[in-house]
């Protein structure tokens, strides 16, 4: 029996959690009284919650049962940098069931030291601090993977039919990441595997005029990578585009990202604008999107017994 264990970014379960959230989130630095005031607005917007505890749940189960059905044996746990369950909460659970086998996978397509790269920090941390020894290995650099380009084309399928046939015709699709500093982005893959994976997914639908950029920046004196989405819309609405469909590429979940910024701030920016703007359903726990992660664990697993065969 091994841990199939999915690491998420994390998100508070309740209005009572946003400040360990952010807590978490900023470190050293203290939230003053006003951030954690917006934040908590912010949830309450979208229902006083995020959604991404249960829907990483979801997907964790469902990948559970679909790789046990084609014969493996795996038991599915979650961990999440910034919330409960803590990473180090969980992977201290999975050695009190008699576990010491973990694959680790982050919840994340593209690798950066900001996303793929604080996951894995973190349970390597974690490891170093156990008494027990325990073996891990993590799936990354799945943003190519051919089921995983078909679940975006499915969901973008999906989001045209809320545009009417007339509609449809002018329709530009948008393709949005999370914003990093420019610091991170220029020593990272993730820029350019967003691009790999853009083009990758397109290359499978009707041609559509398309455009990246990047959302929910944070704050501080850093300068973050650009364009960004609401500078699009502007430049989209001066071209006199009306029509608009976000696919948030860079997300697999639901969470605060995409149901307060994309659905709540850019649809709003857009309204504004004249414009109509739609967003693509996430991936979540489509099954599309669950078959991809299977073949990805199982091609994983398959290159650690093919390297053990060689003897490395």
């Amino acid at each position: 029996m091994k841990a199939l264990l999915l690491l998420a970014f994390g998100g508070p379960r309740s209005l009572d959690e946003v400040e360990f959230l952010l807590n978490r989130l900023f470190g050293n630095r203290i939230p003053s009284v006003e951030q954690i005031k917006r934040v908590k607005e912010r949830y309450r917007l979208i229902g006083g919650a995020s959604p991404l505890f249960e829907i990483t749940q979801k997907q964790a189960k469902a990948l559970e049962k679909k790789l046990n059905a084609r014969g493996g044996s795996f038991k599915s746990y979650i961990g999440m940098r910034y919330s409960q369950p803590l990473i180090e909460e969980t992977i201290k659970k999975i050695l009190r069931d008699g576990i010491n086998e973990i694959v680790a996978l982050p919840m994340a397509p593209f690798q950066s030291r900001a996303s793929t790269g604080a996951y894995i920090e973190e349970v390597k941390r974690v490891k170093e601090n156990l008494a027990q020894e325990i073996a891990i290995s993590f799936v990354v650099g799945w943003h190519l993977h051919p089921l995983f380009l078909e679940s975006i084309r499915e969901r973008i399928r999906e989001g045209l039919k809320e545009f009417n046939p007339e509609e449809r015709k002018g329709v530009h699709l948008l393709f949005t990441a999370h914003s990093l500093p420019k610091s991170i982005i220029e020593k990272d893959p993730y820029a350019k595997e967003i691009e790999a994976s853009i083009k990758g997914a397109l290359e499978g639908i009707d041609p559509f005029p398309w455009h990246m950029a990047y959302q929910s920046k944070g704050g501080g004196p850093e300068e973050w990578v650009g364009p960004d989405a609401e500078s699009v819309l502007r430049d989209l609405s001066e071209d006199n585009v009306r029509d608009v469909l976000i696919v948030p590429i860079g997300f697999v979940s639901d969470h605060i990202e995409i149901l307060y910024d994309i659905d709540i701030l850019y649809r709003k920016k857009a309204e504004s604008l004249g414009m109509v703007l739609r967003r693509a359903p996430s991936l979540n726990f489509s099954e599309r999107f669950i078959e991809a992660l299977t073949s990805v664990v199982e091609e994983h697993m398959q290159g650690i017994k093919d390297a053990k065969g060689l003897g490395v």
